[in-house]
């Protein structure tokens, strides 16, 4: 455990962010002016979003490296997920055992239940891990088990999405800027009027209402579309497919686009293919299907928006965590990237001419465009490679 001082630290800095969430804030003011333009512009925010001072400006893991990590996922059920899950086995358990600083992830799924959810977070807390990440879920649900693992030296991290509570760290694309970037691309591809149908996630995730927050501001600009929904696609393409052909089935009239999240863009296609109706412009985000639908035809639409690459995403939330682990002092409880936009020319390279429509796989910018290094750095208040840390250096707070 740590000491009492530590522990008074802590809670200080606590306070600090606390009293300073809601207003411009240290930590943002510590932040390079562009990406404080760019991101966290008040305009341009969820006004849920945590930018506070972060509680993990001075933590420091307990317990030396090797470290066991648990990943609290709320829900399985889709491509997107499948996807987080082959990064995490696949790449990054492998790459940082052979680092020296994990030993073991603790893998739980809640299926959306946020009861379930909560019990595994305080069991993996009573189990002895070093770390938890969380996985899009909902904004306040889970908080009271947040303060649990803190009290208990375990620090939290959300990724894809945040939490309101001040002991989380959060992290992911700006989705109101992504939503923004959505509707505005929606409304110039119809020249700013006909009518289009919003499709959301998961109701109630705050990836999901901040990217609505976004396409609904966007949308606000063009007083000549008129917006139909939201219906709930819940980030699944059967989901969203069933969805999409029930309100084609009752609203015969013409429609002019598709406002979707993904993972359900796939799922929109397929409707629109099954209902005889115009190949009507969506929202493409990184589902590998509906990219390579716009590759075998290349005319369809002018841009993709990737708000969330599943492997990239979670990639940033692992390294964000280590970082904090290692003793780097995270400035701020919501790190925000930037939505990366995919024109034509770049979809004909990125996208093989072999690719599948069924596929369920998904394209990933990469780690270093998402989130890279150097980026991550701006952040934190000793940053380094967390990847050059020495394990054998790691000393707990005293």
């Amino acid at each position: 455990m740590i000491s009492n001082t530590a522990a008074v630290l802590r809670a200080a800095t606590l306070c600090a962010a606390v009293s300073v969430a809601s207003a411009a804030s240290a930590g943002v003011d510590e932040l390079p002016q562009d990406i404080q333009d760019k991101l966290y512009n008040p305009d341009l925010l969820d006004p849920n979003q945590p930018i506070g001072d972060s509680a993990y400006r001075d933590f420091v893991a307990k317990n030396p490296p090797p470290w066991t990590i648990g990943y609290a996922s709320s829900y399985a059920g889709n491509t997107w997920r499948a996807a987080v899950m082959d990064r995490l086995q696949n790449e990054i358990i492998p790459k940082w055992k052979d680092l020296g600083m994990i030993d073991e992830v603790i893998i739980t799924q809640s299926n959306l239940n946020d009861a379930t959810q909560i019990q595994q977070i305080r069991q993996l807390v009573d189990q002895g891990v070093d770390a938890i990440v969380v996985c899009c879920s909902n904004p306040t649900a889970l908080n009271a088990s947040v303060e649990y693992a803190y009290n208990n030296d375990v620090a939290v991290f959300s990724g894809i999405g945040y939490l309101t509570s001040p002991y989380s760290v959060n992290s992911s694309a700006n989705f109101v800027v992504g939503g923004r970037m959505m509707g505005e691309w929606m409304a110039e591809e119809i020249g700013g009027e006909g009518r289009v149908l919003n499709v959301e996630g998961i109701p109630g995730a705050s990836a999901s209402d901040s990217q609505n927050v976004g396409i609904e501001a966007a949308m606000a600009e063009y007083p000549d579309i008129e917006v139909k929904g939201p219906i709930a696609g819940m980030w699944t393409d059967q989901v969203a497919q069933a969805e999409v052909q029930r309100w084609l089935a009752t609203n015969p009239g013409k429609l002019d686009g598709i406002l979707i999240q993904s993972a359900s863009e796939l799922g929109a296609l397929r409707a629109l293919q099954q209902s005889g109706r115009p190949m009507v412009p969506i929202t493409i985000g990184s589902e590998m299907g509906a990219l390579c639908y716009w590759r075998n035809n290349p005319d369809y639409v002018s841009a993709a928006i990737h708000a969330w690459p599943p492997g990239d995403d979670f990639e940033m939330i692992w390294n964000i965590m280590m970082r904090t682990l290692q003793g780097q002092g995270p400035k701020i409880q919501s790190i925000l990237t930037t939505p990366v936009k995919m024109t034509k020319e770049e979809m004909m390279e990125a996208i093989p001419e072999d690719c599948s429509e069924q596929s369920a796989g998904w394209y990933h910018p990469g780690i270093e465009e998402w989130a890279g290094k150097d980026f991550l750095d701006n952040f934190f208040l000793r940053p380094a490679d967390p990847e050059a840390y020495d394990p054998a250096s790691h000393s707990a707070a005293q």
